[in-house]
């Protein structure tokens, strides 16, 4: 029974998920920057280059070959631009579950990238994977993120109460933790049967060189 994800690349109509590369450090770094991403996840902060390099070099590959995950780059099939990440975390390779996150760079919101790239994704684990769920967590004030969960089907299973730390601006320009709640979301295979977002007709899977 595979225990770690593959490389692969997953194309869609507009883009093309990969493992990120030491070329993706410049970009990275940027869009962690933004102040959107400070706000829901816990980047460091400044999220510098060497900060990026680390986790594009040691702490993705770890994560993936102990079998806990695996972090995609969300680029532009047509500029190669970097747009977005999709990560996989606490995978259960017994129950066929894992966890989605999906962060879209400051550059590149409004454009549908992290819908597409989400289902994309839930397409490759629940087809190519054998996955039986996909699980995705959503701070209650997230709209954003939230309004990505439904519009690829996933339905809301409940609150957790307090689960959740965000981040907001202090008076004197940095960042203070508020405790909010989590909304959990799942998504089955059954639930994207007709969803948009299809994948190229070769299926949309293609081997990747090693990346560790």
């Amino acid at each position: 029974m595979t225990s770690t994800f593959p490389n692969i690349s997953i194309s869609t109509e507009r883009l093309v998920l990969r493992p990120l590369d030491t070329d993706d450090v410049p970009a990275l770094a940027e869009m962690m920057n933004d102040e959107q991403v400070a706000a829901w996840t816990d980047v460091p902060r400044p999220f510098t280059e060497e900060a990026a390099r680390t986790w594009i070099t040691e702490c993705a590959p770890a994560e993936r070959a102990a079998g806990d995950g695996l972090a995609l780059a969300v680029t532009e099939f047509l500029t190669q631009r970097l747009v977005g990440v999709i990560q996989l975390t606490k995978t259960n390779w017994h129950v066929r579950s894992t966890e989605m996150s999906y962060i879209v760079a400051p550059w590149a919101r409004g454009e549908g990238y992290a819908s597409e790239a989400a289902l994309a994704t839930a397409q490759w684990l629940f087809g190519d994977q054998k996955f039986e769920r996909v699980e995705l967590r959503t701070a209650a004030d997230n709209t954003a993120a939230q309004q990505v969960a439904q519009k690829i089907g996933c339905i809301s299973e409940g609150v957790l109460r307090g689960a959740c730390i965000a981040h907001v601006h202090t008076e004197d320009g940095g960042w203070s933790d508020v405790r909010t709640d989590f909304i959990v979301w799942s998504l089955l295979p059954e639930d994207i049967e007709g969803a948009d977002g299809q994948l190229t007709d070769n299926g949309g899977f293609a081997p990747y060189p090693d990346w560790n």
